[in-house]
Order: C-alpha cells, then structure tokens, then sequence
C-alpha cells in the first residue's frame, strides 16, 4: 500500500493552514507545511513536534467520544462499546465492522470481528490507512464535525475499511474470506470494491452510495471520490483491466472511467463523465465522452492545493 499521506489539524480554525502529514509505521508522523519558507526546519526539529503522543488520532476521537457521551446521556454505552471500552482504533474498527457486517445465525459477530481483529494485525497499514482517511474527512467534508462521527456514521468511511480489511485477508491469498467481507460490504453500506483493488490513504468517499471498483483498480493518495462512481471494465477481457487513479485526483458524482486508462495527478473529472481515454496530470474533463477542459499550470499543483484535498469542483482557475 502507498505511504499515508493526509493533511491534519488540530481544529477546524486551522482549516485555510494545514499541514501534509506522513505516518510512519508507529503512528507518529514527519510533516510538510504548506506555510514554511523554502528552507524547512530540521527534520528531527519536525518529528519533535509530531511526534509527542503516539497516536493522535485515536487520542483525538475517543475525547470526541466522551464529550458527546457526556453531552447526550443516551449515547453512553453506545460510544463505549464501540470506542470508549476499546485499547486502539483497530479494535475498535473490528467491533464496529463486525456489528455492521455479521448475519445472525449464520456469521456470528465474534466470529467475523476476529477475522477482522487478524487482518488489522498482520497489516498494520490497514490501521495507518484509516487514521489518515479519518483526517481526510474531517478535513474536507464540512459536514464532518469530529472524526468520531465519521468513523460511527459515514457508510463511505466503513466501506473503506471493510475493503482494507478484504484487501489484507487478499494479499494472504485468503480469497473467499476476502470476498465474503466484499459481498457483505455490498449489501450493507451499498459500495462495491472487489478485494484485488488496491487503493492509497488520505481517501474521502463522500455520500458514497453505488460507488464501483474494479479488481485491478489502482486508486493513489488524497483522492476523493463522490456517489455513483465506476472504476470499471469495459466489457470481458481479463487480466490488468481497470483504471489507474493517480494522487490528489477528484472524482464527480455518477463518473464512469471505464478500462485500463491512467488518470494523472491532480485531475478532475467532472459529475457524470464518461471517462474512455487516458487523462493527463492537471487536467479537468467533462461531459460523455470526456474532453478535457483546460490545465492548469504545474507550478501550482502543490500537494495541498490537488483537487482531491480541496474538493473544488469548479475549472475557473483553469486556462482554457
């Protein structure tokens, strides 16, 4: 799986300044801040500051946890079955995938969270995968006010996870465990991602419903991706046969990329495309089939500024 790339803050007031932060195997980070001068702090200066708890995003979201239990009493054992009662995010994952995901007399809910708990430990990408989704939510979905939220509520944000989970128990050739944690996802959350795809962290599935992906699907770093979209074949040829998603890549509500075709960094495509033919970095297009619409000069392209981290579905800013 690629690195984890997502940008963090540690509020929403710092929304218009946010780092890039990478997390390293142990869930601290090294950082890139949009607002430093050319001649960036010394690195050890860097991880100092990241690096001063081990995992701030659990951290984070079980404070989140208990200031709406505190706040709707109600809520109490339900954020404390689910997070509060947990020792780390991935347990947490587990349970909570499992709840979602067991049939009653058939896929015991034990049974399926340790299939779950054993994926997320033998892949401890998994788990920095999801850290970094979560901040990409709270980052650029204003309708995500604490990350605890998505993590209970956004079916887009559990389909994630449950495909990351499917994709370890894939790579360990562990294929119908693999694909009955797709099915499953399928008929609850309404998200279809076969277990082969491989997909990057930093992703935002916004709304989520009736997204398609494709076996041999490849999805990079700080993507976001909206309702109704294919990432899909173009008929019944096997082998390496669906689309290639580059980092930063926004993609609009109902698009189709159909086939082995490469979409370039920081490309938009727009609501209801049609996507045919490769599209190059920068590049925004519309319409079915899809045209490009203009491209915006590289000099710009900084990583924060990509369309998948921005979600501005406007090309304004592009040149025609």
């Amino acid at each position: 799986m690629a690195a984890c790339v997502d940008k963090w803050h540690p509020t929403h007031a710092g929304r218009l300044s946010r780092p890039i932060y990478r997390y390293l195997p142990d869930c601290t980070t090294t950082t890139t801040d949009r607002a430093m001068p050319a001649a960036a702090p010394p690195a050890s200066s860097v991880r100092g500051a990241a690096a001063c708890t081990c995992d701030e995003v659990w951290d984070e979201m079980r404070a989140e946890a208990q200031a709406d239990a505190d706040s709707e009493p109600i809520l109490r054992k339900f954020y404390n079955d689910l997070v509060l009662s947990r020792p780390s995010l991935e347990s947490a994952l587990a349970a909570h995938l499992s709840a979602k995901l067991c049939v009653p007399g058939a896929l015991p809910q034990d049974a399926l969270r340790d299939l779950l708990a054993g994926a997320l430990s033998a892949h401890p990408e998994v788990g920095r995968a999801a850290r970094a989704d979560l901040l990409a939510a709270r980052d650029r979905d204003p309708a995500c006010g604490r990350m605890v939220h998505c993590f209970l509520y956004y079916k887009g944000f559990l389909a994630l996870q449950a495909h990351r989970a499917a994709h370890a128990l894939w790579s360990d050739g562990r294929a119908a465990a693999a694909l009955l944690l797709q099915s499953r996802a399928s008929e609850v959350f309404g998200v279809d991602i076969h277990p082969g795809a491989r997909i990057g962290c930093g992703i935002l599935f916004d709304h989520a419903t009736g997204v398609v992906i494709g076996e041999t699907a490849v999805v990079g770093n700080d993507v976001s991706i909206l309702h109704g979209v294919t990432l899909g074949g173009t008929g019944k040829e096997s082998g390496d046969r669906h689309p290639k998603v580059g980092d930063g890549v926004l993609i609009g509500a109902g698009a189709s990329v159909l086939g082995n075709v490469h979409i370039g960094n920081g490309a938009k495509i727009g609501a209801g495309a049609v996507v045919l033919r490769d599209v190059p970095e920068g590049t925004t297009v519309v319409g079915n089939p899809a045209k490009a619409i203009g491209k915006k000069a590289a000099a710009q392209r900084r990583p924060e500024e990509q369309p998948g981290v921005t979600m501005d579905q406007g090309w304004s800013d592009y040149v025609i």
